[in-house]
Formats: C-alpha cells, structure tokens, sequence
C-alpha cells in the first residue's frame, strides 16, 4: 500500500513539475510533517456528513484534471469549457439525486509562476453581475475566470431554467480553487435566489479582506468549505504583507489520516490555530492529496 502510494505520488510530481523535493518527500508524507508531530493540537473533529462532502468534491476537483471526463462520479456531464488564451478549463456537471449542479475547475501547474510573476498584484474585481464593489482580487486569477465566465454562466442558467430548485456548487483545487472561490460569488451574483455552496482544495488567498467578506455576505460562510491538507503550502504561498487575506472557513485535516476525526472547522478567516500556524513551504507533498484523493490520477471518477 505505502508502495503503490509512494509510486502515485512520483508520477504526480511529474505532472505538477515539481521535480525530486516532491519525491523524496512523499514516504514522510505518509507519516507526518514534522511540524505538525510537534503539535498535536486536540481539536474536535466534524460530522461524518461534511467529511463525505469534502470527498466528494476532492473527487469532482480531481476530475477536472482529466483530458476527457465524460461522467464526473457517473453523473451526467453537461459541458466542459476551456480558454487556450489563459489555460483555464474545467465543467458543469449534473447530479440528479442530488439536485446539484456542479462547476468544477481545473487547477494548473504553471501556479508557482502566476504567484509570483506581475499577476500577483491585486486589482479591482470587475466581473459581469458582480456589481458595486470595493474589493481587489489576484490579476491572475481574476483574467482566468473572465474568459470563461461568459459559458459558465450561460450554461449554469440554462440548466437552471432546465431545473428549477436544483442547487449549484462551485469547486477545484490549487488555482481551481481559486477560480471556484471568484465563480461562487459571480453564481450568485446573476442569480440571487439559487441556492450555492464553495468547496475548495489547496486554495491559495485569492483576494483582500474586502473580497472575503464580500464572499462570505454573498455565500454564507457555512456554505463555503475551503479544505486545507496538512502542511500544503499552497494556502499560505500567497502573502498577507501584499493585501491578501482568505476567507471562511477553512477546513483544516490537521493529522493523518484523513477522516472525520481529523479534520477541524477553523474559526473565521484566518484562524492562527489553523493551517496560517504552518509556515509556507509552497507546492509541497502535501498539495497533492486531498482526504485519500491523488489529485490528477484517478481517472476512474469519469466514468
């Protein structure tokens, strides 16, 4: 088992680029981060109801990753959507039983580059629908969601014309979180009386505190889940000094392994018992698993 995981793990890194540090990490992966085994910290855990949520969409995030994903977790794929200009991808998908809609977006491994090249400024969120705001977010990842936002949107209401009463739920992982986090607000934006719920995975901080309370005003904190793995550094990459600050609520898996015990609901934005108590260590093992889901790998979850 340990073999299998560790041998997961080396292709991932070198689908992510992430070269011999990744490698050489992942048996103490397996294990703990070192800061983590000085801690312990004896949190509560959360209900076995909001742990399989989280999975669940670790599954939908990790299948955005997926060339070709033609039954998101068997449910019924109603468009996939791309921009070859800034390398955003993803899809709407359907679950019946579930009444959800689901956009799924796609994380990317040129993140390092957009965190620190000119995009990591921050720039005023201008987006169709989101209306009579002060808040700033990354260029980056504000230039990623606007050149899709035009088919999310359009897509999203035609399946809720479709299907009325059905509830839409944004999501990704690593940059895909990020984009999930602007996509939620705009949802809900354009369309005031859907129900909507976040979840996201390795999220790096994608705007000001401005833009988190706005978010969490629009959504409902109780209604985002933005998911945190241990020691991934991802989350914290982006610096506070700049005028980032991340939103609720974080849900931190403290310890391995992953499952409702150990997973924490943080208090507020940035909770200093949280994974903000980790210092960053950028794309690191930890980045690319997510409650037992290798990101990327898995290409059993499209069919």
């Amino acid at each position: 088992m340990r073999l299998s995981i560790f041998v997961l793990m080396v292709v991932t890194a070198a689908r992510w680029g992430l070269g011999p540090y990744y490698v050489l990490a992942a048996p103490s992966l397996l294990q703990q981060s070192p800061l983590l085994l000085l801690r312990q910290p004896p949190f509560d855990g959360v209900s076995e109801e909001t742990y399989g949520e989280l999975e669940r969409f670790a599954k939908y995030s990790s299948a955005a990753y997926q060339l070709i994903c033609p039954r998101p977790l068997g449910n019924k794929l109603v468009q996939s959507f791309s921009n070859v200009l800034t390398h955003t991808h993803g899809f709407v998908a359907r679950d019946d039983r579930r009444r959800e809609i689901v956009v799924a977006f796609r994380g990317s491994r040129e993140l390092a580059d957009m965190v620190i090249d000119g995009n990591l400024v921050l720039v005023p969120l201008v987006s169709r629908g989101i209306e009579n705001n002060t808040a700033s977010v990354h260029a980056g990842f504000l230039m990623s969601y606007n050149s899709v936002r035009g088919v999310v949107l359009h897509v999203v209401r035609g399946q809720l014309d479709a299907f009325p009463g059905y509830a839409v739920v944004t999501t990704g992982h690593s940059l895909g979180g990020a984009l999930a986090s602007i996509a939620a607000l705009s949802v809900k934006s354009n369309f005031p009386s859907v129900a909507i719920r976040l979840f996201t995975f390795g999220q790096p901080r994608t705007g000001d505190v401005v833009y988190a309370d706005l978010l969490e005003a629009a959504v409902g904190p109780d209604n985002i889940f933005r998911a945190v793995h241990t020691w991934d550094g991802v989350p914290t990459m982006v610096p506070e000094y700049l005028g980032y600050h991340h939103h609720a609520s974080e849900y931190w898996q403290f310890r391995e392994p992953p499952n409702a015990s150990t997973v924490r609901r943080c208090e507020g934005q940035e909770d200093p018992e949280c994974s903000h108590s980790i210092p960053s260590t950028g794309i690191n093992p930890a980045h690319g698993i997510y409650f037992g889901q290798v990101m990327t790998m898995d290409a059993t979850i499209c069919l």
